[in-house]
């Protein structure tokens, strides 16, 4: 598998193809299997996020705490606001979905974990809905979600625990972009961008869930990750390009986690976790899940 999204970028565009199909014959050469395997596991991916989409937009879920649930469908059916009836509102939807399906110990494909797991399904099932692209599209657009994920995870982490926030909800965001720009004809180039433009946009994102449970903030930080992605596909598909390069972006996004302070790392020890209100939530619903427990 590559190493560089700079090198991905250049062989699709020498071959006149697309990073999807340079990611699936990749990994078609390193797994000894045929890019129609590859592209069957993709869409079994496919049918389990969209099963995630549809459960957690039913609002009938609650997690453990009792602190996640119900907002999904909230934010699909809810008041009208300035979003109302735009795929926008429908991505966010989407995404908390899926997390409040992770929360309530449901199935969802970490995508790249199951912190980060409600941007990636979210914002290509949204966006492909909403332009009537056929599920092949979104195989596609996996493939090259996955191809800028391996690289992000070779060249910085994909764990909370390692970098903060910015590793996984972050990492989310620019698979997300950047597959998505493609799925909707973006060039590998603009992909490209839309990977950088995410991905500056969290930089320095940090991992702190309430009593180290992955609800809160997790579940709104896919909610607020998909709106990033979604600004970086929009810009990148208008021409815009961003001048430090996707592969320096994901290396910077490693630095950064290496130097964050041990508290905003999945630890629960400082930012939101660590206020007074988040402290005694997680005092409060931990006790709670203990009495819960068989």
């Amino acid at each position: 598998m590559y190493k560089a999204l700079a090198d991905a970028i250049r062989d699709a565009e020498s071959q006149g193809t697309t990073l999807a199909r340079v990611a699936l014959e990749a990994e078609s050469r390193d797994q000894g299997r045929t890019v129609d395997d590859i592209r069957s596991v993709l869409h079994r991916a496919l049918v389990v996020m969209r099963g995630a989409v549809a459960q957690g937009l039913t609002g009938d879920l609650r997690s453990a705490s009792g602190l996640v649930g119900g907002d999904a469908a909230k934010m699909r059916h809810g008041a009208a606001g300035p979003l109302s009836g735009t795929p926008f509102r429908e991505v966010l939807a989407r995404a908390l979905a899926v997390q409040e399906v992770n929360a309530a110990m449901g199935v969802i494909v970490a995508a790249p974990t199951a912190g980060g797991a409600g941007v990636l399904p979210a914002v290509l099932t949204g966006l492909a809905d909403a332009r009537g692209l056929s599920d092949d599209a979104i195989v596609d657009a996996l493939a090259t979600a996955g191809l800028i994920g391996a690289i992000v995870a070779e060249r910085a982490s994909l764990s909370g625990a390692e970098g903060g926030c910015q590793a996984e909800t972050g990492a989310a965001a620019g698979m997300a972009a950047g597959a998505a720009t493609e799925m909707l004809g973006g060039t590998p180039s603009q992909a490209g961008h839309a990977v950088a433009l995410a991905q500056q946009g969290t930089l320095g994102l940090v991992c702190d869930p309430l009593g180290g449970l992955v609800e809160l903030p997790c579940v709104f930080r896919n909610a607020t990750g998909s709106a990033i992605a979604l600004a970086a596909v929009e810009m990148a598909l208008a021409g815009i390009t961003f001048a430090i390069p996707a592969d320096e972006v994901i290396d910077v996004m490693g630095e950064i986690g290496r130097s964050m302070d041990v508290r905003y790392r999945e630890t629960a020890g400082g930012g939101l976790a660590a206020t007074p209100t988040g402290r005694r939530l997680a005092r409060e619903r931990l006790v709670q899940i203990k009495r819960s427990s068989p």
